[in-house]
């Protein structure tokens, strides 16, 4: 009995160590095939075909974070859903408890359903499903240069990026 036990764990030793050499020769591998030519325009931070505007750290909204949360307990609560629905409806267990074990299934769904629901009602009363979009704060600035001066700058770097990418693009 006791050697079972040693060589279940050598077993799951070797998939651990084949697992992690797998991912290691698969790293270097890539690592040696990949080109290598790194410029500013891949260097630059790409997020949807936009070029950032200001700091990168911005406040995040929490609503964004609660939202998915509550899909995530929904989502959960549907795969809770399937094997009730297959269990509830089986003949012998119903037959076996003179239909006891079908009201108790039932009662027992509906009392989880209602947590959910009450979890819902309560994140819809405290607000955090509405989506009202926060007024961005602008910084102010108490710099002695004129705002046109900056506003030129702006269009002179634009100006020049656009006749860049028309260019390129040639």
């Amino acid at each position: 009995m006791a050697e079972n036990y040693i060589s279940d764990f050598g077993t799951i030793l070797l998939f651990l160590v084949g697992g992690a050499i797998f991912v290691v020769i698969g790293l270097l591998t890539s690592k040696l095939l990949r080109p290598k030519n790194p410029n500013p325009e891949k260097l630059a931070t790409y997020e949807s075909g936009e070029e950032p505007i200001g700091n990168a750290w911005v406040q995040f909204n929490p609503r964004f974070y609660v939202v998915a949360l509550i899909f995530i307990i929904f989502d959960v609560e549907l795969a809770f859903l399937f094997p009730w629905a297959t269990v509830f409806g089986r003949k012998d267990l119903i037959e076996a408890t003179d239909g006891v074990w079908g009201w108790f299934s039932l009662v027992e769904m509906f009392i989880f359903i209602g947590v959910l629901i009450l979890g819902l009602a309560y994140a819809w009363a405290k607000g955090h499903l509405d989506w009202i979009k926060p007024k961005p704060i602008l910084p102010q600035s108490r710099s002695t240069i004129p705002m046109d001066v900056y506003q030129r700058v702006n269009e002179r770097k634009y100006d020049l990026k656009a006749k860049d990418a028309g260019q390129t693009e040639v």
